[in-house]
């Protein structure tokens, strides 16, 4: 089993301003795209949001999207190792090695986390959001956050969760699902402490998930937070924390032409081995 992997937040080499869409000569495109709009109109003008909310038409309300597909020829999966974690690590290379390379898989890290909301007719409802996986081993998968968020609470109430890591530029996805466990309070404090001092303090300031009146009441909060604790660490807040997902089950899908997918599923022993077998695309 490969060792605890520390992982960082990764930022877009492509830096902080995003371009407009671009002809082949280079140039900055006023074409209309399939929304019905230039694609840089909104950046340009202040007033462009609202005109664009403002328009009704089939075109822009209902796209077709009907032709938009892709033929997958990047990669295939044949004779996957009996070890899970052997191919995560593998892929997860892949992963950084391309956004080295090509710079279109920004966040290798970046992971979708499926939680269970139960709604106000007490009937369960999934809930989805990307977060950032931290580090893994053969124990788990550790991601933080604020505990008393809307997928805190969730998780608190049911326990388990499913996981999705998208590497699209490579064809490529894994799925994890598993039980969630709160990691200690030293682990956590270690993490937070490595954190931009910037993001300590929004961990204070904000109520993750509740409402708030205007964007100038959320920097107020952090103003207030960064008076309180200015010539001073910030300290972890109590409701801030790790979890870590512990895998039940893992499934690697590789894009393969004519949608004839390599899908791989694999499932614990109770010797501590894992058995696998093919899905049907």
């Amino acid at each position: 089993m490969p060792r605890m992997t520390p992982l960082s937040p990764l930022s877009d080499p492509r830096g902080d301003q995003a371009s407009s869409p671009a002809d082949a000569s280079g140039r900055a495109s006023d074409e209309p795209t399939r929304w019905g709009a230039p694609a840089h109109t909104a950046a340009a003008r202040p007033d462009a949001c609202d005109e664009l909310a403002a328009q009704t038409t089939k075109d822009t309300m209902s796209p077709d999207l009907s032709s938009e597909r892709m033929t997958y020829i990047v990669g295939q999966l044949e004779d996957p190792p009996g070890d899970p974690f052997t191919l995560l690590e593998a892929w997860m290379r892949d992963a950084f090695a391309r956004r080295d390379s090509h710079g279109d898989l920004p966040e290798p890290t970046a992971m979708v986390l499926s939680t269970v909301a139960v709604g106000a007719d007490g009937e369960p409802v999934p809930r989805s959001r990307t977060v950032l996986l931290k580090s893994w081993d053969a124990d788990g998968f550790v991601f933080y956050t604020n505990r008393e968020s809307a997928k805190g609470r969730e998780l608190a109430r049911h326990g388990s969760a499913a996981l999705l890591l998208p590497w699209s530029p490579l064809q490529r996805q894994v799925r994890i699902e598993g039980r969630v466990e709160l990691l200690d309070d030293a682990t956590s404090d270690q993490y937070f402490a490595s954190r931009p001092r910037g993001s300590q303090l929004g961990a204070w300031a904000s109520r993750q998930s509740w409402p708030i009146a205007s964007r100038e009441d959320l920097e107020a909060a952090v103003s207030r937070e960064s008076a309180r604790f200015e010539g001073a660490d910030v300290p972890r807040p109590p409701h801030w924390g790790g979890y870590r997902v512990a895998p039940r089950r893992f499934e690697f899908w590789q894009g393969r032409p004519d949608r004839l997918h390599d899908r791989f599923a694999y499932e614990p022993n109770a010797d501590g081995t894992w058995r696998t077998h093919r899905l049907q695309p």
